[in-house]
């Protein structure tokens, strides 16, 4: 028995380390998008662990073309059969609008155009200063940018369309999720709000 269960340690870590070339998913077959923001505690908040999942944290938790990739290769690949994305409160992605983030820049690094997007790809930039604010993707609304977000993966040809899709907000102020457009606290009684007990109407 001992031995048993010796072996099975063995053969556990085996895989483990063996993932990719044993074709073995994740544990949860789950991708996950998220901001990168350090007040998001990304696996707490998803009740995951080391394993769970492929997770993808960059500015916003928006879908950019390296998402795609990311989300392309473990769909197709990696045997990952759902997709959660997690945008927050009080992101600092809509702390400025594109217009003030466009001139900063300019001002530490000159002109935008012909600006290189990728080292390794010298010939992927932005002509248009316009171009480039849309690819910085600043936005003013969580609730509906988590729902824009959805269904840019969801219409991406390069994700399958069995792939389950869904986003949640994750509230800084009350360190929960929530789905998008449903804050909890506007359904809270107080004097503004009150009414009759349905059983006491």
């Amino acid at each position: 028995m001992v031995f048993e269960n010796l072996d099975e340690k063995i053969q556990n870590h085996t895989d483990w380390v063996l993932r990719r070339q044993r074709n073995i998913p994740n544990n949860r077959r789950l991708f996950v998008l998220a901001c990168m923001d350090e007040r998001l505690p990304v696996e707490e908040a998803l009740g995951i662990s080391l394993g769970d999942a492929h997770v993808f944290r960059n500015a916003g938790g928006l879908v950019t073309d390296d998402v795609i990739r990311s989300a392309m290769l473990t769909t197709n690949f990696f045997g990952t059969e759902e997709i959660i994305i997690v945008n927050h409160t009080e992101c600092g992605m809509m702390s400025a609008k594109t217009e003030t983030i466009l001139r900063a820049i300019e001002q530490k690094v000159g002109s935008l155009a012909q600006v290189s997007l990728d080292p390794a790809l010298p010939e992927l930039t932005l002509t248009d200063p316009l171009a480039f604010g849309r690819w910085v993707k600043m936005f003013d609304d969580v609730d509906r940018i988590a729902e824009t977000q959805v269904k840019l993966l969801r219409s991406h040809p390069l994700i399958p369309a069995h792939v389950t899709i869904h986003s949640y907000i994750y509230e800084i102020e009350t360190e929960r999720l929530r789905k998008p457009h449903e804050r909890l606290a506007e359904h809270v009684n107080d004097a503004r709000t009150m009414t009759e007990h349905p059983l006491l109407g």
